[in-house]
């Protein structure tokens, strides 16, 4: 599959981007050099690289967000900031848990200046959101903050089970599907409703837009979770078949350890060798995974969250312009290149 990037994204990046590197500008110099690096605005060396990081895409949901509301997409700036920082919070600290290496084609902050560095910076990016929406000392600055504050702490419990099912062999899917709204879904519907609450939104109006996007959260994460299995690394960032090498409980891996086949069998078997997984048993256990009908699920169940999605954002009284955008993201995000 090909995927064009929304408009809506790159106009993301130029909009936000110079707002956060105002942010960041704002920590220590030592804490700041390493967060700096992770989001590409430098170099190892500090020197800058002319790039953000990522594609904007929760920052962009964010300003679709303020515009869901009537605001103009400058008033949801701060809240995209806000939710650009909390998720690269969370990126340093799993490349850190989950011993990555890569991360965007470059060396991971913490292979770079060290395991406590990119702790303190992952921290030091959490707690400069919460301190940019608090500054507005309207009520909606609460809100928001505490819409994202409730988001965070779903992002741990969902990093904390996943790290719990690295020594489990009895994953199942409806906990894996839990496990996955909380990492990665919770974030996505922050950052389509937090815009509409920094903008005093009405309660129906941000629920309805957070309902969307966990839905294309959970699709995200879905997709995601195909890509690294199957991914190219020119479009994962990391080496090719990295979450199998790593032996993640994966959704299209626990859907065919879970599908009662011989070939869910084998796999498990496979997976549960002490050694290291050479090229060879890799291969052998993506193949074992699409046998077992684990990757035909994922594209299934990707393709029903995009569905409920959509069913979400045409039940909300929104602008016809700003739904569009809304749905040539979730689109974009679950049409990856492979």
């Amino acid at each position: 599959m090909t995927a064009v990037m929304p408009a809506g994204v790159g106009l993301a990046r130029d909009v936000v981007g110079p707002a956060m590197e105002a942010a960041v500008s704002r920590l220590s110099p030592e804490v700041r050099a390493v967060a700096a690096y992770h989001l590409g605005m430098t170099d190892a060396e500090g020197n800058p690289s002319g790039a953000g990081a990522g594609k904007a895409l929760r920052p962009a949901l964010a300003l679709l967000s303020a515009r869901a509301a009537g605001a103009p997409s400058e008033r949801g700036v701060t809240s995209a900031v806000a939710v650009e920082l909390v998720h690269n919070f969370s990126l340093l600290h799993d490349d850190i848990m989950d011993g990555d290496t890569e991360r965007r084609h470059r060396p991971t902050a913490w292979t770079v200046f060290g395991v406590g560095a990119a702790i303190l910076a992952g921290d030091a990016l959490l707690a400069l959101a919460q301190d940019l929406l608090l500054e507005d000392s309207a009520p909606q600055g609460l809100w928001a903050a505490r819409c994202l504050s409730v988001a965070v702490q779903r992002i741990i419990a969902g990093q904390g089970a996943d790290l719990a099912f690295e020594k489990r062999d009895d994953v199942g899917l409806t906990e894996c599907l839990e496990m996955a709204g909380d990492k990665t879904a919770a974030l996505m519907a922050c950052a389509c409703s937090i815009g509409a609450i920094h903008a005093g939104a009405a309660p129906s109006l941000a629920m309805g837009l957070a309902g969307f996007g966990a839905h294309i959260g959970q699709a995200f994460q879905l997709t995601d979770d195909l890509l690294g299995i199957w991914g190219a690394p020119e479009v994962t960032g990391k080496p090719v078949q990295s979450d199998l090498r790593a032996r993640k409980k994966s959704l299209p891996v626990v859907a065919a350890l879970n599908s009662g086949t011989t070939e869910s069998r084998e796999l498990a078997v496979l997976l549960a060798r002490p050694d290291d997984l050479g090229e060879e048993d890799l291969a052998h256990a993506a193949g074992l995974i699409e046998a077992a009908g684990g990757r035909r699920w994922a594209e299934a169940e990707a393709d029903s969250q995009l569905s409920s999605a959509s069913k979400c954002l045409a039940e909300a009284d929104i602008p016809e312009d700003v739904r569009a955008e809304f749905m040539a993201i979730a689109e974009f995000i679950t049409a990856r290149q492979w």
